[in-house]
């Protein structure tokens, strides 16, 4: 019998489910770089309208949905784009904005909860009509879930104040929603009514929606026509892409249900390692399926010591700081997997061995 693996490094890690192997089988495919795959149409067509926009472009990852989103709105090299200093684009995506589309970033400090503070957003921005010496601003970038503070939510009261902001200088509003439908379920509000301020949105389909591969892009006809144009530039024109589609589609239709389950696994598992003598959780910050724990001192494991310590009883997670851990709850995590995890955690923390855990 091998050993119990629980995989808890990222939402990314789920394995397609029967019915999407099925539906990736049996998918009507076609020439999709010439326009012609059905199973992508439907599902591009069926994700625009959930999210409230005129049409939607699929793409193979959140990078480049990201890159592609920026790149349109931004299409006179040199222009400026807004963004939190702690936000994925920024950190994570090795500075493409940048390298590749000669878009000069201007961070503004992210609050605790993921928000940029509105004034400084205002005064962050910068006109042509200016000092001669500054870049020029087109765009405003925001991130919902926001994963470098938790995966917490943006209210949809925010967003549409950053939207008024960016409507009165004339500027566009990007939305990095690679977990825009855990907010929505998190916060009780239409995914479409949580971007209606947005000009474009990325979503990102293999992470709390459990797809293989993917992201999509959605906005205006015209913002969708030159994203495609740029997906082709940067690569990502794939042909018979129905096939990933198809089991996107599955992963819309049945995943978005279980969300609300992983974020109530994620406050319980939070709940519990918060009474760990040792560990220390931020409860106000768990508001959806992820879950930052720190190792305070006077724990008999390091953050590092502690993930080797797991990984050799089959769970892994994602160490984040010389004092942090990482955990993301996700639809192939269950109750079992969590009282098995927070035993393992709880037995290194306290030094207290591996008589009590098992695979119950």
């Amino acid at each position: 019998m091998g050993m119990r693996k629980v995989d808890l490094r990222s939402d990314t890690v789920t394995k397609p489910t029967e019915a999407m192997r099925a539906a990736m089988a049996g998918a009507e495919v076609d020439d999709d770089v010439l326009g012609s795959d059905p199973t992508a149409a439907r599902f591009e067509a069926k994700m625009a309208k959930v999210l409230g926009k005129e049409a939607a472009l699929f793409v193979p990852s959140g990078t480049m949905s990201n890159l592609i989103s920026v790149l349109v709105h931004c299409e006179v090299r040199g222009s400026e784009a807004i963004l939190g200093d702690n936000c994925h684009i920024h950190i994570y995506e090795n500075g493409g904005i940048s390298t590749i589309g000669g878009v000069h970033p201007r961070t503004v400090p992210n609050n605790a909860d993921g928000t940029i503070d509105l004034a400084l957003i205002e005064a962050a921005i910068r006109h042509t009509d200016e000092d001669l010496y500054y870049p020029t601003t087109r765009l405003i970038c925001l991130e919902n879930t926001h994963a470098n503070c938790g995966g917490r939510c943006i209210s949809v009261e925010y967003t549409d104040k950053v939207g008024e902001i960016a409507k009165k200088h004339g500027l566009k509003l990007h939305i990095d929603g690679a977990r825009i439908f855990n907010a929505s379920v998190a916060l009780g509000v239409p995914v479409h009514r949580l971007v209606q301020a947005a000009d474009s949105v990325s979503v990102c389909l293999s992470k709390g929606l459990g797809a293989p591969v993917g992201s999509v892009i959605v906005g205006s006809k015209s913002f969708i026509t030159k994203a495609k144009r740029l997906r082709k530039t940067l690569g990502g024109g794939m042909r018979q892409v129905g096939i990933l589609c198809a089991a996107a589609e599955v992963a819309l239709r049945d995943n978005v249900s279980r969300l609300e389950d992983d974020h109530r696994k994620a406050k319980i598992f939070a709940d519990k390692l918060n009474e760990v003598k040792g560990l220390h959780v931020d409860l106000t910050s768990v508001e959806t399926n992820m879950i930052f724990f720190d190792v305070t001192k006077g724990s008999n494991a390091s953050p590092e010591k502690l993930c080797q310590i797991l990984e050799e009883h089959g769970i892994l997670v994602l160490q984040t700081s010389s004092t942090s851990i990482r955990l993301v709850l996700h639809h192939q995590i269950s109750e079992s997997d969590v009282h098995y995890a927070f035993n393992c955690i709880k037995q290194a923390v306290l030094g207290i061995g591996y008589n009590g855990v098992n695979g119950n």
